[in-house]
């Protein structure tokens, strides 16, 4: 009974990624570290210096693509998968087996080996989780002796004489039950009505791929919980676009810079830059060349790539000096993207191709157009873009608990990454009319309110990555935008809400010499494949079309199906991180958002609950247009026309 068990290359990295369970086919399996992969001649490499260097790694790997054949190859190169959970019981005769790898066999699942016919085992479906991100079997032997006394368990004399039972004469987990089948035991059984939560048990110390010589002294409480429990698995992952590396300024020449490379101390200082003589051996080169701390930094950047007191990199293959792994990176690339699309003249490459395009609303064209137009000054078309994906680690019972690294082993430095291609649209909001309206104060009253939530929410330090270290009220505006118009291109573009993404642009200046604060998204394909790559989306972009696009989601956002009970809501979704957004209205595949659908509000965007909304004057002036063209108001399904 040969079968044929693939997962594609970008399912390697999410969501099969390291420490995810896969279910194929009946059969569960769980993704080893990276320290199981292949080597690097059968690796893929994926190359993004900006995403390398913000994650402190020294190089991103893709799995080799699973082979196209109608069989599978013995012995192929791939990433590693660990049959998970051990356990294993026959829907047959019902007696559990405890499998190992060496009972394994190349094309063919599992058996039991006690019917004729032999039938397929299934896995059990309950797994044990703990803090420090172990993964584990539930000691069933255990469960079904927990009733009894140690002196009576200490009698049974096999511990994987175990029976899965099904009573037919009830429903739920409490129809479920382990018994052991050893007569010491005198029918030791106990029901599963109670077998979720923390029941005293101890970890393991390990997750299954890793060896029992890798196994620590874990203290943590399990919890049993469904293998398919959304918190047995939290990915940390991490995006970059490729965008223009920007060229290096040429440095002038001059008489100083002359005397400071023919200094005869110069080679020294660029070979020993972390020697502790190398400030005094500066300073003595910069005195006698008459150079000053500028161009003493520039020269040494132009030499050695580095500047004195940047930490120095290790030896190829070592990795760096911060080790990946220690603790969840959270690096912030925003600013290097936003001034590529932001550019009076944009730079080009093979992997970023993008036009400047606008909404193409003439200055006659009349309300609302006009006000949309004053409102959404740029508007920029990505006609090939190239997004790298790399994991870096995950975390088990909840996002806040301990980090576990890709490799357990901790001895490589490196991450699994993904790169995808595709087209986006990109689009700014006037920033003349953004801070005007972020000072009012009923919107200021009501961003404190969700700024406070987001100080009590675990996930503080991962979204304050994404929007800066305060959160303004341009942040879940754009946010909001960003929902709706992926919501309004999934009828207008015909591609699915889950083929595309959302990059916000919406931090505050990072620094003093920043023009101005971030003010617009990105929605761009991210399906690993051809979805999305043909054009379809860089069409909507055009003008003539998104400007329709953006009128209609305005006039849909003015009304939800849960209003008036989402309108006027004062914390929803998770850790009470959004106000006015619902799944009637605003959210998404979480897949699509990086927050995972938090900080939404649809009242910034529409206005209402006392709130002014940005674009509320296009709204009026749309509803408005609409009277004045059929003389009554005629409601549909997009709203007010």
């Amino acid at each position: 009974m040969n079968r044929k068990l693939r997962v594609r290359q970008s399912q390697t990295v999410l969501p099969f990624g390291v420490g995810a369970i896969l279910d194929l086919q009946g059969e569960s399996f769980v993704a080893a570290g990276i320290a199981d992969w292949p080597r690097p001649k059968h690796r893929q490499q994926i190359s993004s210096p900006r995403l390398e260097s913000k994650l402190r790694a020294t190089g991103l790997w893709a799995a080799p693509p699973a082979p196209v054949a109608d069989y599978d190859v013995p012995n192929a190169h791939g990433p590693a998968y660990v049959r998970f959970p051990g356990w294993l019981f026959c829907g047959s005769c019902r007696r559990m087996t405890r499998w190992r790898i060496a009972n394994e066999r190349f094309g063919h699942p599992p058996v039991c080996p006690f019917c004729s016919p032999q039938r397929k085992l299934a896995p059990m479906r309950f797994v044990s989780i703990c803090p420090d991100g172990h993964l584990g079997d539930v000691d069933w032997w255990y469960w079904a002796h927990s009733e009894r006394t140690p002196a009576e368990r200490d009698r049974c004399p096999d511990r994987e004489q175990l029976t899965f039972h099904v009573e037919e004469s009830t429903t739920g987990l409490e129809a479920l039950s382990i018994s052991c089948r050893n007569k010491e035991c005198e029918g030791a059984s106990r029901d599963l009505l109670d077998i979720l939560g923390s029941k005293g048990l101890r970890c393991g110390g390990r997750n299954p791929w890793q060896r029992f010589n890798e196994r620590v002294d874990c203290r943590e409480q399990v919890q049993i919980v469904q293998r398919t429990a959304g918190n047995v698995y939290y990915p940390v992952m991490h995006s970059a676009l490729d965008i223009p590396t920007p060229q290096a300024p040429i440095l002038l020449e001059s008489e100083e810079a002359d005397r400071v490379r023919n200094h005869e101390f110069w080679p020294t200082l660029c070979q020993q830059l972390d020697s502790p003589s190398a400030p005094a051996l500066r300073d003595m080169i910069a005195e006698a060349a008459g150079a000053d701390e500028a161009l003493m930094q520039a020269l040494l950047e132009e030499e050695t790539g580095r500047r004195l007191g940047d930490p120095a990199p290790n030896p190829a293959g070592t990795g760096p000096v911060s080790p990946v792994g220690d603790a969840p990176v959270y690096p912030d690339l925003s600013w290097e993207e936003w001034a590529a699309f932001t550019a009076p003249a944009p730079e080009r490459s093979r992997e970023f191709v993008i036009r400047p395009v606008g909404l193409g609303i003439e200055p006659t064209a009349g309300a609302p157009w006009t006000q949309l137009a004053a409102r959404i000054p740029t508007v920029v078309v990505a006609d090939r873009l190239r997004e790298v994906r790399a994991l870096q680690g995950f975390t088990r019972v909840s996002p806040e608990q301990k980090f576990v690294p890709v490799d357990t082993s901790r001895r490589a430095r490196w991450l699994p990454a993904i790169e995808v291609f595709g087209e986006g649209i990109f689009l700014t909001l006037d920033e003349e009319l953004l801070t005007q309206w972020e000072q009012k104060k009923q919107v200021l009253d009501r961003v404190t309110g969700l700024a406070s939530d987001l100080e009590r929410s675990f996930q503080k330090d991962r979204l304050a990555s994404i929007t800066g270290p305060a959160l303004l009220p341009r942040y879940p505006l754009l946010h909001t935008v960003a929902h709706l118009l992926i919501r309004q291109l999934a009828y207008e573009s015909g591609y699915s809400t889950a083929s595309l993404r959302e990059r916000v642009y919406g931090r505050p200046r990072h620094h003093e010499d920043a023009n101005q604060a971030q003010c617009g998204v990105l929605i761009y394909t991210a399906s690993g494949d051809t979805d999305g790559t043909m054009g379809g989306l860089v069409r909507q972009g055009e003008p003539g079309f998104l400007a329709e696009t953006l009128v209609r989601l305005l006039e849909q956002a003015a009304w939800c199906s849960a209003d008036p009970l989402c309108a006027e809501h004062t914390g929803q979704g998770y850790a009470n991180l959004n106000r006015a957004a619902c799944h009637a209205c605003a959210l998404l595949p979480e897949t699509s958002c990086e927050t995972g659908n938090a900080l939404l509000d649809r009242m910034l965007v529409v206005g209402g609950a006392g709130v002014p909304g940005f674009f509320e004057p296009v709204v009026a002036a749309a509803q408005e247009e609409a009277v004045n063209a059929s003389g009554e108001y005629r409601i549909s399904e997009g709203g007010f026309r």
